[in-house]
């Protein structure tokens, strides 16, 4: 098992959250119509999701899959599993609608993937948190 630093998963955390909150926040008021809305379940959502995602990253270090693109496709079908129920979820309440809530979580099912596949594979290129790799890397060099 590599050794994957805590502070890693934190910056892939915050990195995601942003990422995520403005995607929400955009498909809430679109659908919505009501940018307020729109950024109560965004804000709502940073929140939920941090936790989620980082217990997610937590449990994914002792999963082992050999091929890189094969780990990030699974990570990314669970992860949006979890992420749409919170959503629509989340979507609901502060709605009081749960047709809008569906609208929103399934409309983010697609989003979210693409740019949770673009962020995974942005994360791989970054050693940030990565003593194996940054020591490979040294001893390639001399």
């Amino acid at each position: 098992m590599r050794k994957v630093s805590y502070k890693r998963h934190l910056a892939k955390t915050i990195t995601w959250r942003l990422v995520g909150t403005l995607d929400t926040i955009l498909i809430s008021w679109l659908i919505t119509g009501n940018p307020f809305t729109g950024l109560k379940i965004g804000l709502a959502e940073m929140i939920t999701k941090m936790v989620l995602y980082y217990l997610h990253e937590r449990m994914w270090l002792s999963v082992d899959v050999a091929s890189s693109q094969k780990r990030h496709l699974i990570k990314t079908v669970t992860w949006r599993v979890i992420g749409t129920l919170d959503t629509i979820l989340l979507s609901w309440v502060i709605s009081g609608n749960p047709l809008t809530g569906l609208k929103i979580g399934f409309a983010e099912v697609v989003t979210k993937m693409v740019l949770y596949y673009l962020h995974e594979r942005a994360w791989y290129r970054i050693n940030y948190g990565l003593d194996i790799r940054k020591r490979a890397k040294k001893w390639k060099r001399t």
